[in-house]
């Protein structure tokens, strides 16, 4: 191999990780226009065309998807080795790039940011939200966070956070003149706040009580893309809602809400933190995870 390539394909990594020229060199800490040269550079070489260009996007070609399948676990296996060595010497330093959904950085992550900041001074921590299941090696992630249930097998999986609840609740005006339902088959009767996620897919309201799982068709007025939102509707008396207990709990204290089939909501585990599993882990990583898992309830 010529080791002349060696910064090209490090160049070409960055660019696939950020999906582009602009942000590649941001991250490289070079002009956009010498990260085109050094790809173009590299595709001169070898003769053969690795990215393909347009006004708005670049992509892997090919070839280019080619070798990037066996470049990035290459370059991630280099890097880390760098990470451990440094790591000898003084506290856990780097990027950590996580995917994380909406309500997880809202629930798990928000409230101790600022402590793992203090705690962890040289280590950048980056947080993209992204509600659908990502692969994060695919992705170009150190880790993500997601609900135990959706985790694929091949994955190491930390519990992050204290036991959770989804919770049905509603406005005392909502009930003006109508019926608490006494059990989940009650519901499709009443009008529900339904949430859909990025992916399109509508969110199916699920009970439990005994080992019996009940997922009743519910309808309702709106549908919405943001818990908040469903929150917001739940107050203003719009129809019941299925939220997480910590979101509407303010409410339930305050009055502001009632709990709806509270003895069909049984708490689950929470979120997990996911990593494909590796040799050796960086130390940033390993500093995560004891960080999260020392104070998961």
């Amino acid at each position: 191999m010529n080791r002349a390539d060696l910064p090209h394909l490090a160049v070409l990594a960055a660019v696939a990780r950020n999906r582009g020229f602009r942000g590649a060199g941001r991250e490289l800490g070079i002009a956009p226009s010498a990260v085109s040269h050094a790809v173009s550079l590299l595709e001169g070489r070898l003769g053969v065309r690795l990215l393909a260009r347009s006004t708005r996007s670049v992509a892997p070609t090919e070839a280019g998807a080619q070798l990037l399948e066996r470049l990035l676990p290459a370059m991630s296996e280099i890097a880390l080795a760098l990470e451990v060595a440094a790591a000898s010497r003084d506290e856990p330093a780097g990027n950590l790039r996580l995917t994380v959904p909406r309500t997880a950085a809202h629930l798990v992550l928000a409230p101790k940011l600022g402590a793992f900041a203090a705690a962890y001074p040289e280590i950048v921590l980056e947080i993209v939200i992204d509600d659908r299941f990502a692969d994060v090696v695919a992705g170009g992630f150190d880790a993500g966070i997601r609900l135990g249930e959706s985790l694929q097998r091949d994955m190491i999986a930390v519990r992050i956070g204290p036991r959770m609840r989804g919770v049905a609740v509603a406005a005392p005006s909502y009930f003006a003149g109508r019926d608490m339902p006494l059990t989940p088959h009650d519901l499709p009767g009443h009008r529900c706040i339904r949430f859909r996620f990025e992916s399109g897919v509508i969110y199916r309201w699920e009970f439990e009580k005994d080992g019996l799982v009940v997922e009743p068709e519910v309808t309702g007025p709106l549908i919405l893309g943001e818990d908040r939102l469903v929150l917001q509707a739940a107050l203003d008396g719009a129809g019941i809602a299925f939220l997480f207990e910590d979101y509407v709990r303010d409410g339930l204290e305050e009055g502001r809400l009632v709990p709806v089939l509270e003895d069909w909501c049984p708490p689950f585990d929470g979120f997990y933190l996911y990593y494909p599993s590796r040799r050796q882990m960086r130390p940033a990583l390993r500093a995560l995870v004891d960080f999260f898992r020392a104070d998961k309830g």
